[in-house]
């Protein structure tokens, strides 16, 4: 089912995808563990060198207040954030979330992360390629812009994998990494509803990058 200008943010769409050992599921600010992990990807070094949040996380009690505010706009429709979890076992891997949702040219951004202990093994191209079946079969979106910053080339090649092409670079689009008085940039890809979905060829041995 499509969302549509008619329907409020409380009817949206609560289909969880899942597959490849993943399960999307929503971020709980009430629960310690999620507060936890979402303060541990903050402080991770890797995170910080690619990703300057506006919203400054450095404890638990801020962690919190971040992902009230997350929820809150998932409320509001602006945004669809998922934590990434194992399937099995419902750990925490990272996250991946369907940002600036625009309803009338049907477009959003997607942004994910990993935490360190879950790298290497394609957690972040089989997120990506689920949140973005995802967003095309239920919210009715027909583009998904990505942006990752000049040199991140395990981010270049995850949009690549999964089937987002490179379409040029935006100069100057993000802050330099921990700064607000310098910027750099953007490397963008996007994919359309329209484009054919890539296969996902699992490798012999785990792939290094994100």
């Amino acid at each position: 089912m499509a969302l549509t200008d008619e329907q409020p943010a409380a009817r949206r769409p609560a289909a969880t995808p899942y597959g490849h050992g993943l399960r999307l599921d929503r971020w709980d600010p009430d629960a310690e563990a999620h507060v936890e992990a979402w303060l541990r990807s903050r402080s991770d070094p890797d995170f910080r060198r690619w990703n300057t949040p506006l919203t400054q996380v450095t404890d638990l009690a801020e962690a919190r207040a971040s992902l009230a505010g997350l929820r809150k706009q998932a409320a509001d429709g602006t945004c669809a954030p998922f934590r990434i979890t194992d399937a099995r076992s419902g750990t925490t891997l990272g996250h991946i979330g369907i940002n600036m949702i625009d309803r009338t040219f049907r477009t959003a951004r997607v942004g994910y992360w990993v935490l360190p202990e879950a790298r290497g093994r394609r957690v972040a191209t089989h997120a990506l390629a689920l949140a973005t079946d995802w967003a095309f079969a239920e919210l009715g979106l027909y583009r998904l812009e990505l942006g990752h910053a000049l040199g991140h080339e395990a981010s270049c090649r995850i949009a690549q994998t999964c089937g987002f092409p490179y379409e040029g670079t935006l100069r100057g689009a993000m802050f330099e990494a921990g700064r607000r008085d310098a910027f750099r940039d953007v490397h963008l890809h996007a994919r359309l509803a329209t484009d054919p979905s890539p296969a996902l060829v699992e490798p012999s041995a785990p792939a290094r990058g994100r």
